[in-house]
């Protein structure tokens, strides 16, 4: 294996010391680098140093369901991400590799699967968990969504999570320091991807992105305006 850097990004010290273990038999030469939280993760992804694999447990402080996820697919796509975490429901799984997740470790997984996922991302491939061959395959509509909501850019992305609060265009402006007729051209482009005609649409829409429990990312059609 060749990674030079990996980023181990889970708030439990416990499991993520465990996991660095196993990375430093498996990665004897690389150079690991542990964060706890998503400002931490994002301050390591941006400082400049190349970053070869994040493994990412999608519950920490500062980030909620997958917006991590979708955060490191916007802003670097040529990272190899594999989430690692406790949710093993297979349904999050493959919500997970449709949002471009390069592998999916349940925490349950033993040395031995660990290192065979990472050989896979490593190599260029793809990993998941056993588990998952038997599981049925996700609705068609459900993985075109999930693909519609990965095809948004870094800056469309940060103004469709930020409406998971209810932020009006004006607050998010500020927030992002541009124009409010920025932030107002990013909208129409984040519905017409998402195939949306109303901003509720993609407001409920971007709350459930923030919840690994929600059964379904399909959202009404006649939700209030």
């Amino acid at each position: 294996m060749n990674a030079q850097t990996v980023i181990v990004a889970d708030d439990h010290p416990l499991f993520r010391a465990a996991l660095v273990q196993a990375l430093r038999r498996l990665l004897p030469d690389a150079t690991l680098r542990e964060v706890a939280d998503f400002d931490a993760l994002r301050n390591g992804v941006g400082d400049g140093t190349e970053v070869d694999l994040v493994l990412l447990d999608l519950q920490m402080p500062g980030a909620q369901g997958f917006s991590s996820l979708l955060f490191l697919r916007g802003e670097y796509p040529d990272i190899p991400v594999v989430v690692v975490s406790g949710r093993e429901e297979p349904t999050v799984i493959r919500r997970a590799l449709d949002f471009g997740a390069s592998g999916y470790i349940p925490k349950s997984c033993g040395f031995e699967q660990i290192a065979a996922a990472l050989e896979a991302v490593l190599a260029g491939g793809i990993w998941t968990p056993p588990q998952l061959a038997d599981a049925p395959p996700p609705a068609d509509a459900e993985r075109e969504l999930a693909q519609r909501i990965a095809s948004l850019s870094p800056q469309q992305h940060r103004v469709f999570m930020m409406l998971a609060d209810g932020r009006l265009n004006k607050q998010i402006a500020f927030e992002l320091g541009v124009m409010e007729a920025t932030v107002k051209a990013h909208m129409t482009a984040i519905l017409n991807k998402l195939g949306f005609i109303r901003r509720t649409q993609a407001a409920l829409l971007a709350q459930r992105l923030r919840d690994v429990e929600e059964a379904s990312l399909q959202v009404p059609d006649d939700v209030e305006p």
